[in-house]
C-alpha cells in the first residue's frame, strides 16, 4: 500500500474504495503507519465526511484483526452505541442487553469504558460486579451456556493500541468512533445500534447490509441520544430481508407520556451500577424502566423474538417482573469471577 496517494485522495474530498480503506486501515492496525501518518489520515477523513465505503472497508480490517469468539446459534444479538452523544443517561443498552436475554435472545455485548459521557458498558459492569479481566475464551464459554457475555472492545481488539495515542491527541471524532459498533467479535448478525448523529442511521444500516447483518435497527434520539430516546420521536434506520427502511418511532405510541432529559440521567459508574440493578430487580419504576422497555423491544424485533415494538414491550416486561432478566446478570456476573481464579 502507497499511503500518499491515499492521503492525497483524502485531502482532494476524493472517497477512498472500500478496497483502498481496508488496505490502508489494515496498515495502521498492524502498526506500519507512524503516529504523524495516522493523524493525517483521520483528519482528513473527518474533514471530508466518511463515506459508506471507507467505514465497510475500515470495519472489514478491524474485524480480521479482532480475537474472535463462535457463537452456537446464527441470530445473535448485540444493543450498543457510538457514544459521543455528550449524554448524562445512565446505562441503557447494557440495561437492554439484560433484559433482551432473559426474554430469549443470545446476546453478545460488546462495549468499552466512557469515550464521552461519565460512564461506558464497561465501567458499570465493573461496579456490578463484572470482572474486565476475562480472557474471549472464557466469554465464549458464557455466552453458550448462560446465553449472553460481555466483549471488553481492549481485550478483543489489541491491534487497536496503535492507533489509540492518536485519537487521544486530536480529541475529536474520527472514523474509530464508528466503528466499535460495526466490529462485534462475536460476528452478532443482529442489531439495535445507536449513533450519535441522525444522518449515521442510514449509513450504518448500509454498512451492516454489506458486511453481512441480516436484521438491524439504527437508532438516534431527537434529544441527541444514541438510544430510543423517551423525550420524542427516534429516528430508525432498519435492515430487514435485505430492504433498509427509514421511519421514526413514536414513544405516545406505546407509552401514556414523554420525559425530559434529566429523568433518564444517570450518574458515575457506582450511580448507572445502581440503576441498572434497580430496573432488573423490578425496584425502579417509572421513565428509565419505560426507557429499557423501549429499546429492549426494539433490539427483540432485531433478532426475532418479537413480532412488534409493542409485543417486545411485553416481553421484555415479563423478562423483568419474571425476574429472567436479573438472572442473566448474576449469572455473568458470577461467571467471570469463577472462571478467572479456576
Amino acid at each position: 500500500m502507497e499511503f500518499a496517494p491515499l492521503l492525497s485522495k483524502l485531502i482532494a474530498r476524493t472517497d477512498l474504495t472500500e478496497t483502498e480503506a481496508a488496505d490502508l486501515f489494515d496498515s495502521i492496525l498492524a502498526g506500519d503507519l507512524n503516529e504523524a501518518q495516522i493523524a493525517a489520515i483521520l483528519t482528513a477523513m473527518a474533514t471530508k465526511g466518511e463515506a459508506i465505503s471507507e467505514v465497510t472497508g475500515a470495519a472489514r480490517a478491524m474485524r480480521r484483526r479482532a480475537t474472535r469468539i463462535q457463537p452456537l446459534v446464527a441470530n445473535t444479538l448485540d444493543t450498543v452505541g457510538t457514544g459521543g452523544d455528550g449524554g448524562i443517561t445512565f446505562n441503557i443498552s447494557t440495561t437492554v442487553a439484560f433484559v433482551a436475554a432473559g426474554a430469549g435472545a443470545i446476546v453478545a455485548k460488546h462495549g468499552n469504558r466512557a469515550s464521552s459521557g461519565r460512564s461506558g458498558s464497561a465501567d458499570c459492569l465493573e461496579h456490578l460486579g463484572f470482572n474486565l479481566n476475562v480472557e474471549a475464551d472464557i466469554m465464549e464459554q458464557a455466552l453458550n451456556e448462560i446465553g449472553i457475555c460481555f466483549l471488553f472492545a481492549p481485550t478483543f481488539h489489541r491491534a487497536m493500541k496503535h492507533a489509540g495515542p492518536v485519537r487521544k491527541s486530536l480529541g475529536v471524532r474520527t472514523i474509530f468512533n464508528m466503528l466499535g459498533p460495526l466490529t462485534n467479535p462475536a460476528g452478532a448478525s443482529c442489531q439495535l445500534i445507536g449513533v450519535f448523529k441522525p444522518d449515521l442511521t442510514e449509513m450504518f444500516a448500509h454498512t451492516l447490509q454489506a458486511l453481512g447483518s441480516r436484521r438491524v435497527l439504527v437508532v438516534h434520539g431527537c434529544d441527541g441520544m444514541d438510544e430510543i430516546t423517551l423525550t420524542g420521536p427516534s429516528r430508525c434506520s432498519e435492515l430487514k430481508d435485505g430492504t433498509i427502511r427509514t421511519y421514526d418511532i413514536d414513544p405516545l405510541n406505546y407509552f401514556p407520556d414523554t420525559c425530559t432529559p434529566d429523568d433518564l440521567a444517570g450518574g458515575d459508574p457506582t450511580e448507572n451500577a445502581l440503576i441498572t440493578r434497580g430496573i432488573l430487580d423490578g425496584s425502579i419504576h417509572g421513565h428509565k424502566r419505560n426507557i429499557t422497555l423501549l429499546n429492549a423491544a426494539a433490539s427483540l424485533l432485531a433478532v426475532n423474538k418479537a413480532d412488534s415494538i409493542a409485543d417486545g414491550i411485553t416481553k421484555a416486561a415479563n423478562a423483568i417482573d419474571s425476574g429472567a432478566a436479573l438472572e442473566k446478570l448474576n449469572s455473568l456476573i458470577a461467571f467471570s469471577n469463577y472462571c478467572a481464579i479456576r
